[in-house]
C-alpha cells in the first residue's frame, strides 16, 4: 500500500513538473494523461506510475544509456552524473551524451557517485534513472520524483540474471517512454545478434573461465558467481564458470581459491583507469603466476558495464569475449 501511494504521488508530481516545463496546466490542476497512459511498471518491488512519457530525465548511472539510445529518447535526458567511458558507445551515442550537461563525476573511494539531493531536484526531473547511496528512491519519492533502477542492481535482488532480462528491460523502457514499437524492433535485433554471436562461440572442450574484479595496487580480489550476469555471459561464450557452484553475485576470493579452481581464462572487470594496472592488480599477487590463465596469457580486461548489469552492453561484452578467445578455442 505504501508503495502504491508513493507511486501515485510520483506520477502526479511528474505530470505537474512536465506541465510547468512545457508552460501548460496550472499549479492546482495536473495535465491530462497522454495517449496510452497512465503506465505502471514494477521496479525493485515498487509500483512506479507515469501519467505521461517522461520529458526531463536525469541519469545518475550509465546503464540505461544504450536502452534510451535504442528507443530514440536520449533527447529527453536533461542532465547526467557519474562516469560514461567512451569505450561503451558508438559515435551517435557519444554525440548525444556530449549534448547533455554533466552535473558531477565525483565518486568516493569505493567508486560510488557523490551528488546532493538539491542538485538533482534543481533539474526538475520527471524521472531519475539509477539509485545512488546518498540519494535513494525514498528520498526522491518524498519530493514527488520517480526513480527507476536496473532490476539486477535492486537492493536485495535474488533473481538470477539472463540475456532475456535485457529484452524485458528494453520493453519496460518502451512502455515508460511510449515507444513500444521501437522497443520491440530493437529487442528483435538484439535477439538476432545473440544468435549470430553464439553460433561463433562453439563450446571449447570444457574450457573454464572466471570473471574477477581485482583491486588496483593489490588487495581484495572479487569473483562473480551464478547470481551475476558474468555467469550467463561465460556460458554464451562457450565457457564453464569455475565459480558456477557459488550462488552469490560477487564475493571475495583468495589466490589459493583461484589456484584450486585454476581457470583456463580470466576476464578482469574494472570501472575506469588503465587496464594494464587492472591486470597487474591480479598478476602481481603472490602465487598468481601459477594460474593457467596467467601462464598462458589468456587474460582479458573489460570495462564493468560490458558485463553487468544486464544491458545491450552485455551483448557487446559477449562479442568481445568471443572474438578474443575464439582463435584459441
Amino acid at each position: 500500500m505504501k508503495a502504491t501511494r508513493l507511486a501515485a504521488t510520483a506520477a502526479v508530481s511528474a505530470t505537474m513538473l512536465l506541465a510547468a516545463a512545457c508552460g501548460g496546466g496550472t499549479g492546482d490542476t495536473p495535465a491530462a494523461a497522454g495517449p496510452g497512459y497512465p503506465v505502471t511498471v514494477s521496479n525493485c518491488g515498487v509500483e512506479v506510475s507515469f501519467d505521461a512519457a517522461p520529458q526531463r530525465v536525469v541519469l545518475l548511472k550509465s546503464a540505461a544509456v544504450p536502452y534510451l539510445h535504442a528507443l530514440g529518447v536520449m533527447d529527453r535526458v536533461t542532465a547526467r552524473a557519474g562516469q560514461y567511458p567512451k569505450e561503451y558507445y558508438d559515435a551517435a551515442t557519444l554525440a548525444e551524451l556530449d549534448r547533455i550537461p554533466l552535473l558531477t563525476d565525483q565518486t568516493d573511494t569505493s567508486g560510488h557517485l557523490q551528488i546532493s539531493k538539491e542538485v538533482v531536484i534543481s533539474q526538475q526531473p520527471d524521472l531519475v534513472l539509477g539509485e545512488v547511496d546518498n540519494l535513494s528512491r525514498d528520498t526522491l519519492s518524498a519530493v514527488g520524483i520517480p526513480l527507476l533502477e536496473e532490476p539486477a542492481m535492486c537492493p536485495d535482488s535474488t533473481a538470477v540474471p539472463t540475456f532475456d532480462d535485457i529484452y524485458a528491460q528494453l520493453e519496460t523502457y518502451g512502455r515508460v517512454f511510449g515507444r513500444e514499437e521501437q522497443a520491440a524492433t530493437a529487442a528483435t535485433a538484439l535477439r538476432e545478434r545473440m544468435t549470430k554471436i553464439q553460433a561463433e562461440a562453439a563450446p571449447a572442450a570444457e574450457r573454464t573461465a572466471a570473471v574477477l574484479y581485482p583491486t588496483v595496487g593489490g588487495g581484495t580480489t572479487y569473483a562473480y558467481g551464478t547470481a551475476s550476469m558474468a555467469h550467463p555471459q561465460l556460458a554464451a561464450a562457450g565457457f564453464r564458470n569455475v565459480f558456477g557452484d557459488v550462488p552469490e553475485r560477487v564475493f571475495e576470493v583468495s589466490v589459493e581459491e583461484l589456484l584450486g579452481r585454476n581457470p583456463d581464462v580470466l576476464i578482469l572487470l574494472y570501472g575506469d583507469g588503465d587496464p594494464r594496472a587492472v591486470e597487474q592488480g591480479l598478476t602481481g599477487l603472490p602465487g598468481a603466476e601459477k594460474l593457467n590463465a596467467v601462464r598462458n596469457g589468456d587474460i582479458m580486461t573489460q570495462l564493468f558495464n560490458f558485463t553487468e548489469p544486464p544491458t545491450p552492453l552485455s551483448i557487446d561484452g559477449l562479442e568481445r569475449i568471443v572474438q578474443r578467445f575464439r582463435a584459441g578455442a
